[in-house]
């Protein structure tokens, strides 16, 4: 399997969440991940910035904020041209859906978790 490089929008230390399990997972299964959230952290040997951090090379965002607190991120991720976006349930946002294809970025709705234990990540 290719490792691809991974941020995780939302992600948090409350071990319930299911952002907290695809950053584990996503790790168990080998990928390089980044973490952005509202509180500092670390999962996994992950830490969790507080705030944008400039990404190169970034293969897939995964998203775990709902759709008002993804527009702070809309130009981030769009600069960041990664090469698609998925979108956990939850956050499903037409609006950005139209955004990221307007700039050729795949948009994905889907489980993060589903897709890693399937092995269609």
């Amino acid at each position: 399997m290719k490792n691809k490089k991974t941020l995780v929008l939302g992600a948090t230390t409350k071990t319930d969440r299911y952002a907290f399990k695809a950053v584990q997972q996503l790790v168990e299964k080998g990928h390089s991940v980044l973490a952005v959230g509202q509180n500092a952290g670390e999962i996994a040997g992950i830490k969790i910035q507080t705030k944008a951090i400039p990404l190169k090379n970034i293969d897939t965002v995964t998203l775990y904020l709902n759709p008002t607190r993804q527009r702070d991120y809309y130009n981030y991720i769009v600069e960041a041209q990664p090469k698609r976006v998925i979108f956990n349930p939850g956050t499903e946002n037409p609006e950005f859906y139209q955004l990221l294809q307007l700039n050729n970025i795949k948009v994905e709705v889907a489980c993060t978790l589903v897709l890693l234990a399937t092995n269609q990540y």
